[in-house]
């Protein structure tokens, strides 16, 4: 009998492993432009211009929001966990390059943010309340009327 349940926890774990280890390629989902710690490489401050950056990196993700002389690109890599991660998606690899042009379109400045730069930011628990009333826009436009009426009476 303790033969018999040997066998039996034998057979499970081996499926078990089996199962796990099934998948042998990693699920890689990439955002972004790809080899962009390569690619930054190859650019040079006081060197390199706006025609060159757009051949080595293609258009940027994100321009600057007041004026067309920073410019960001972007790669993320997510890919799922093994055992030990659960399976769970994990953040293999956040890249962020981040260029500054000047009047002239040479590159004057460019940074590098890989994943171990990041900041983890913690926010605050707390609530906030609001003392204005929140009134829908029936009981406004109502409201209004109804003040409109007692104003022609006088």
């Amino acid at each position: 009998m303790l033969r018999h349940i040997n066998k039996n926890i034998i057979l499970l774990f081996t499926i078990f492993f089996v199962l796990v280890e099934c998948q042998r390629n990693e699920i890689i989902q990439t955002h972004g432009l790809s080899y962009l710690e390569k690619r930054e490489k190859l650019i040079f401050v006081d060197k390199s211009n706006k025609n060159d950056v757009l051949k080595i990196f293609g258009n940027p993700a994100t321009k600057g929001m007041s004026d067309d002389h920073l410019w960001i690109y972007i790669e993320r890599t997510r890919t799922r966990g093994k055992l030990l991660k659960l399976g769970r998606n994990y953040l293999k690899k956040n890249n962020v390059l981040v260029l500054e042009f000047n009047k002239y379109g040479v590159l004057a400045k460019k940074t590098f943010y890989d994943k171990d730069k990041m900041n983890d930011l913690k926010f605050s628990e707390k609530i906030t309340t609001n003392d204005i009333k929140k009134e829908n826009f029936i009981y406004g436009f109502l409201s209004s009327i109804r003040q409109k009426m007692e104003s022609r009476k006088k």
